[in-house]
């Protein structure tokens, strides 16, 4: 039996306030979710909407509300002083990482039917899971993208590592590998003195008998609890990759220590720290001397759900804001009928659309990569859309949430609601491994030394041409720019080629409103105003129906 909370109150009776949700339906209500679904993942079409289902229960957003309450703590040492390093996480955390796990989010595309989708249906999960605990999205995300750089540089290391990363499972316990079900990798490169610059990196490796032992200091090591980790260090005066393991078979511990927990804005369920190597054993991935090409197959990886993740903070920002005024009215009148709050929610919908069409456009092209003909062109178009993807989604995240949160008054300010979280959790993606001047110096360096991904972009680009006028005036002037790229107008050209590249798939995939909206306010307008500036004749009641 339930009882229903009072509303009679001494004071007051409790109205126009909408009824409070245990659950969250993540898929009926979401269109562009259930297309792309059907059309890119459509061996995985049932497996989606169930998880869908099991992420969005009340006993799943129990576990992830608690997941972030209850922030992970950090075990430096037992009673007697000896040392541990570890963290302890709430057991709504592992309830999360065990439904990402067994669904398939770190193993779907390395399964044998994998190319059929799975890349698809990962950002799909991706997408869904950011929706409710991002935090859990960050191992799960790095054990997925560590397996191709393995198999890539070190395929006896993806021999013995692969198997259990890829394993529809979660084994979160202090335990060698031989005797997990499954493992977590995760990464550790970003040092105190350079950043982003990799190269500043200080961190030595020793040729040992047993391997390799590394000294040094990790900045920022997301997910502490791993299995292993891909690093960077110094070896023979090149920068080299080790695979750096937490735990080894003979039962001691890897003399990997923590230092201490970062105190991070949001990410809350994650436990993101700082890590020194006092010797530890390494084995080593790729070439000595070549370590950035070696854990740069991982970042790529990293980067399709960097760019995806954003896109579901938006569309559960969004999904808050419509419910809220769909059961609210002012002034004898609902909000959602309202034609000042429908344009605003009409011109962040074409910001999620055209963001989730992007992101979908960046895993189909991982799908396609492969060893020739057509694959080659696929990966190389995948090198350029997905940092694109990145920039683009991260940099209106945060802009979409705010409104969001706008939509809700003070209740959206508050830590009952999803928004703060949300908020948080907005800026977290565009700083994750590059922030927005690496990734636009990076689409620069892409078009200058590798030719193939910029005909591969063009030829994508192209093959919308012709079925809206402003979308070709557009693409001239943005093939203007390609062809006299400038470091100064980086973010200008990515931009740019951002709003072509959401347009040319909005067109694609429909509905035809949608697309005819994006190109209107994106590119044949003057839209950069505030939200809600939609041109005159623009259905947006429409648009914001779709949300």
């Amino acid at each position: 039996m339930t009882f229903a909370p009072r509303a009679d109150l001494a004071t007051h009776s409790v109205a126009n306030q909408p009824e409070a949700r245990a659950a969250l339906d993540l898929w009926s209500p979401d269109a562009p979710l259930r297309a792309a679904a059907a059309r890119d993942a459509p061996h995985d079409l049932a497996a989606l909407e169930s998880f869908a289902a099991a992420i969005g229960s009340a006993e799943a957003m129990e576990d992830a509300e608690a997941a972030r309450r209850g922030k992970p703590e950090l075990l430096l040492f037992d009673r007697g002083g000896r040392r541990l390093d570890e963290v302890r996480f709430h057991p709504g955390y592992h309830a999360m990482m065990t439904r990402g796990a067994e669904a398939g989010y770190a193993a779907r595309p390395w399964e044998p039917d994998g190319a059929r989708g799975g890349q698809a249906a990962h950002a799909l999960m991706v997408y869904m899971l950011s929706q409710v605990e991002p935090g859990v999205c960050c191992p799960l995300t790095m054990t997925y993208a560590a397996v191709p750089a393995l198999e890539a540089a070190a395929p006896d290391l993806a021999a013995e590592w692969a198997p259990k990363a890829r394993a529809r499972a979660y084994d979160g316990r202090v335990a060698p590998p031989s005797a997990k079900t499954a493992v977590t990798l995760g990464m550790a490169m970003t040092e105190k003195q350079g950043g982003s610059d990799v190269r500043a990196n200080e961190t030595r490796a020793e040729k040992v008998e047993v391997g390799y032992r590394l000294t040094g200091h990790k900045w920022f090591c997301s997910a502490p609890m791993s299995d292993a980790f891909l690093t960077l260090a110094w070896l023979d005066g090149g920068l080299t990759c080790f695979l750096v393991p937490r735990w080894l078979e003979d039962g001691t511990r890897n003399p990997i220590q923590l230092q201490r927990l970062k105190d991070k804005l949001g990410n809350h369920a994650n436990a993101s720290s700082e890590i020194e190597y006092h010797g530890a054993l390494a084995q080593l991935v790729g070439e000595p001397g070549r370590g950035v090409p070696a854990i740069i197959e991982m970042v790529h990886h990293t980067r399709l759900d960097a760019a995806t993740a954003p896109v579901g903070f938006m569309r559960r920002a969004l999904e808050e804001a419509a419910h809220w005024t769909r059961h609210r009215s002012a002034f004898q009148k609902r909000l959602a009928d309202q034609p000042l709050m429908q344009a605003v929610l009409a011109d962040l919908a074409l910001d999620w659309m055209g963001s989730f069409a992007l992101v979908m456009r960046a895993a189909r092209a991982f799908d396609g990569s492969g060893g020739d003909g057509a694959g080659e062109a696929d990966r190389a178009l995948a090198r350029l859309v997905v940092a694109i993807a990145k920039y683009w989604t991260n940099k209106r995240a945060p802009a979409v949430v705010v409104e969001a949160m706008e939509c809700l008054g003070g209740a959206g300010y508050i830590e009952e609601s999803p928004l703060p979280m949300l908020y948080r959790e907005a800026p977290l993606n565009g700083i994750w491994e590059g922030s927005g001047n690496v990734i636009c110096l990076d689409v620069l360096r892409t078009l200058a030394r590798e030719p193939r991904a910029t005909a591969a972009l063009k030829a994508d680009l192209s093959a919308a041409r012709g079925a809206d006028r402003r979308f070709d005036l557009a693409m001239d002037a943005a093939m203007s720019a390609l062809a006299r790229p400038e470091e100064a107008q980086a973010r200008a050209l990515v931009e740019r080629l951002a709003l072509l590249a959401q347009a040319a798939e909005l067109m694609r995939t429909g509905p035809d409103l949608v697309a005819d909206a994006f190109i209107a306010t994106r590119l044949g307008g003057d839209w950069g105003r505030t939200p809600g500036t939609l041109p005159r004749g623009t259905d947006a009641a429409a648009l914001a129906a779709m949300i």
